[in-house]
């Protein structure tokens, strides 16, 4: 498989999970993420033999292989819960997805790295979402556990690329553990993407601290926020605070090349244009902004 950026959305399931292939093939995306379920419920629909059927049909008829695919876990998990109950229905639940990942045929599965509730430290909490991953992975087999950076905002913790060294540091299997670097929660954790400069600066500290090869997914977002607020708050490529010149500098870097590229960016139906311009800065030799 040649190199290249493979660029989609967060596509919806309504219908039926085949339906997000169909609908990631409607923007002319290459890469897409979904969930597998409800994302805001505990129990799954059951994956039957169909819907498992149409799904991995419906993949194969428009060429997307797993390694574009960036399935994303349910937002109830907290794998640093400080009560033991509620932890071990998180861990349950998260089994749960990388089994539903597996019976799909999928190799990734992105998710939060969880919140201390003020009522541990970080240190405690940082070992105890490691050891939610490695009880994880231990029960499961052939899905990458891919976790993402966070805004920082209340105690949600991986906002910092030494908290993720570490979490990594901690994983047993470091051949099932990732990351997903998302632009505005970089952003907002006080991570600079605003100019060329500050995009080199900012990416050397993820490699001297984490390391490209532990790079599984990008999120592109632009933000409502300043940098360093640690707030979530997505926006629209190049009408936030970051503007254009991080999203051109990432197409143009061949390091970013064959890992699912995922806007989650807050107008829907704009998608399709912001694909067509990151694939095009993917292969300009100048940087542009967005013109619709």
């Amino acid at each position: 498989m040649s190199a290249k950026k493979w660029i989609g959305a967060h596509v919806s399931i309504n219908g039926g999970i085949d339906k997000a292939v169909i609908r990631a093939h409607a923007l002319h995306a290459n890469a897409f993420a979904l969930f597998t379920k409800n994302q805001l419920q505990w129990k799954a629909s059951t994956l039957t033999i169909n819907l498992i059927k149409n799904f991995r049909v419906a993949c194969n008829k428009y060429n997307y292989t797993t390694a574009q695919i960036l399935p994303h876990n349910s937002y109830l998990i907290n794998l640093s819960h400080p009560i033991k109950d509620k932890l071990k229905q998180s861990r349950i639940a998260f089994i749960e997805e990388l089994h539903r990942c597996e019976k799909l045929g999928l190799s990734l599965l992105n998710f939060h790295p969880g919140s201390h509730l003020q009522q541990i430290d970080e240190d405690n909490s940082i070992t105890r979402i490691a050891d939610s991953i490695n009880i994880a992975l231990e029960k499961t087999t052939g899905v990458t556990a891919v976790v993402e950076n966070t805004a920082g905002q209340g105690s949600n913790m991986g906002f910092r690329f030494e908290q993720l060294a570490e979490i990594i540091r901690q994983v047993d299997d470091k051949s099932r553990i990732g990351v997903c670097i998302d632009t505005c929660h970089a952003f907002a954790a006080g991570y600079d993407l605003r100019t060329e400069q500050s995009c080199i600066a900012t990416f050397k500290q993820f490699a001297d601290t984490i390391g490209f090869k532990y790079l599984r997914g990008l999120h592109l977002n632009d933000t409502k926020t300043s940098c360093g607020s640690r707030i979530d708050r997505h926006q629209s490529l190049g009408q936030g605070k970051i503007g254009y010149t991080a999203f051109n500098w990432i197409m143009a870097d061949n390091r970013f090349n064959n890992i699912p590229i995922i806007l989650e960016t807050i107008n829907p139906t704009i998608w399709s244009q912001e694909i067509i311009w990151l694939k095009r800065m993917a292969t300009a030799s100048t940087t542009t902004n967005m013109v619709f």
